[in-house]
């Protein structure tokens, strides 16, 4: 007596992810992106100019 095994396949995004995969990376990257608007539009406006003036200094930007 034999048995077969048939392997099952799933079909593959452009970026490598299944379906389902893809829909929660869509679902946190969205998460994330609203939260960083959402604090960046409550936070006091010298905080927000201190930390690109600090990003700035970081990267070797001259800015003064």
């Amino acid at each position: 007596m034999s048995t077969t095994q048939t392997l099952g396949t799933q079909t593959l995004g452009a970026a490598g992810l299944r379906a389902g995969e893809a829909r929660t990376a869509v679902a946190i990257a969205a998460f994330l992106g609203l939260g960083l608007v959402f604090l960046a539009g409550f936070a006091p406006a010298s905080a927000l100019h201190n930390a690109a003036h600090d990003f700035r200094h970081t990267q070797n930007f001259p800015c003064h």
